[in-house]
């Protein structure tokens, strides 16, 4: 029952630490667009959401970019795209976790930044179209929103393979003890 416990509160904390890695890193490290219709945003939160799915699976890549993004919307004065932002990159966080549960190679981790890549252009598109009724100005999100991924994959995808292999070396060193 104890090691239950333990391991319920240490998914909280992964949990958590995923959710306020993602808000910082959206928060602190963004340049607004000039030439979207509503001022889009590039940031860099998925770097950490990519990162946390990648190594900790759906759930917390869920958790994590869903949440963390989505109260950075509602503090950041975004409160529109919150619910959005809470499903599209929920989603996001999901689909790359469940890519790379089980695959964990480096064409895993492209097939799963390209399908969150797909779910982000998709889902925002589909988003700025219902809150400004009009499908023509979403177009000019697209850029923004393929630079946002195309950034996090050149940050990810050299540090991701490195991280695993140590995660693999330090969860060896913990049975061994």
């Amino acid at each position: 029952m104890e090691q239950q416990s333990f391991s319920k509160t240490k998914q909280l904390v992964y949990a958590a630490l995923g959710i306020a890695l993602v808000f910082i890193c959206t928060v602190f490290v963004n340049v607004r667009l000039p030439i979207a219709a509503n001022g889009g945003l590039v940031h860099l939160g998925n770097v950490p959401l990519f990162i946390i799915a990648i190594l900790y699976g759906r759930r917390f890549g869920a958790l994590a970019g869903g949440i963390g993004m989505a109260i950075f919307d509602i503090i950041g004065g975004w409160f529109l795209w919150a619910p959005f932002t809470l499903i599209i990159v929920g989603l996001m966080g999901y689909t790359v976790g469940a890519i790379c549960e089980k695959r964990h190679t480096l064409s895993a981790y492209v097939m799963a930044l390209a399908a969150a890549c797909l779910i982000k252009v998709v889902g925002y598109y589909i988003a700025e179209g219902i809150i400004y009724g009009n499908w023509l100005a979403p177009m000019t999100s697209i850029p923004g929103n393929l630079v946002q991924i195309g950034v996090a994959a050149v940050v990810v995808l050299p540090v991701v393979s490195k991280l695993r292999k140590h995660l693999a070396a330090s969860s060896l060193a913990v049975a061994r003890k």
